[in-house]
């Protein structure tokens, strides 16, 4: 009696446990020895091990905002998750920490057992590519809180690093030093507030370039992990100084948190091609260039700081490695970016 009351107030227990279960063989498939626990419990256990001399733990969380909302509509989940887990990863990245395991949360006005295990799997396959755990989480029912097919998703992430490898090493940057940066794979998971609002109304599957890709593919293309490229790069022995994850507040935001005050970025912005859906959703939203670069990425995805005489050897290591700038001193309280220059002759054309 007691749960169908429970279910008549608008949390149904059956379809939380029904979610569960659809989860456990996909957060198993994360688990490492590691792991001391199997799932369920009311805590995930990691065992600590291997550790560098002078160990830090660095933990990030973050969400995937309104991209759920595109997701819904489309009923497409499984990128969800991939965007959750390369978003917190990156950001732990940046400051030199690789991931160790990962926690998440979904929340919803009714929770839809099959869309839950979609973005649960989604996460363990970004997991898994990243030989990071996914540790536990939690789902809930709260309708009161959250509009009717609505679905909130956050994550957590735990990373290791000697603390003599921590990143951004702000004694070593120097005027000259260049900016490389990695291509994004889309706008990632930031502006979709006002991505949603531009491309209401519009063929969400009409193609969007001579690859006959959709409008709906490119923008819930999954977040991208760098983690990859910077394990390239280490191999080479390229000596990153700092690196910025181009994330909510672009360029222009987010540069700046790698960088001492006395210094600033200039950014060239011929450099690279901007992607074609970038000029159609600054076009459709009427933004200014400013603004543009304060959204969205751009096109790039994660900024490194490097020395010049590293940057042939890192575009060696990661051929799609592309300088972008440098780092220039500050004046005063000037801007800590500069955007200098035309763009990329690709532009008119891609605006077409």
């Amino acid at each position: 009696m007691g749960t169908q009351r429970y279910r008549a107030a608008g949390v149904d227990i059956e379809a939380g446990t029904q979610a569960l279960e659809r989860m456990k063989a996909a957060v198993r498939s994360t688990h490492t020895p590691a792991v001391l626990a199997d799932v369920g419990g009311f805590g995930g256990l990691f065992a600590l091990t291997d550790l560098p001399p002078r160990p830090v733990l660095v933990a990030s969380m973050d969400g995937v905002g309104t991209k759920v909302k595109l997701a819904a509509e489309l009923g497409r989940w499984s990128g969800i998750g991939h965007d959750l887990v390369n978003h917190c990863v990156n950001d732990i990245l940046v400051q030199g920490a690789r991931p160790l395991f990962f926690l998440d949360y979904l929340a919803a006005s009714r929770l839809d057992p099959d869309a839950a295990a979609q973005v649960v799997a989604g996460m363990a396959q970004a997991c898994r590519a990243v030989g990071c755990v996914l540790l536990g989480g939690e789902t809930a029912e709260m309708p009161d809180v959250y509009t009717a097919g609505s679905l909130d998703v956050v994550g957590a992430v735990v990373g290791l690093v000697d603390r003599d490898r921590l990143l951004p090493r702000h004694q070593a940057i120097r005027p000259g030093d260049r900016l490389v940066g990695l291509p994004s794979s889309g706008p990632h998971t930031n502006g979709y507030t006002l991505i949603r609002q531009v491309v209401a109304g519009r063929d969400l599957q009409a193609p969007l370039d001579e690859t006959g890709r959709s409008l709906a593919d490119a923008l819930l293309a999954p977040h991208r992990c760098y983690l990859d490229a910077i394990r390239s790069l280490e191999r080479a022995r390229v000596r990153v100084k700092a690196a910025a994850h181009i994330t909510g507040g672009g360029f222009l935001d987010n540069i700046p948190r790698c960088l001492p005050d006395h210094l600033a970025a200039r950014i060239d912005l011929a450099a690279w091609p901007i992607p074609r859906l970038f000029h159609r959703l600054v076009r459709w939203a009427q933004m200014d260039r400013e603004e543009a670069f304060r959204v969205f990425n751009m096109g790039i995805g994660l900024v490194l700081i490097l020395a010049p005489e590293d940057v042939p050897r890192a575009q060696k290591a990661v051929p799609e490695a592309v300088a972008i700038g440098q780092v220039v001193p500050r004046t005063g309280r000037g801007p800590r970016v500069l955007l200098a220059g035309p763009p990329h002759r690709a532009e008119v054309e891609a605006l077409g």
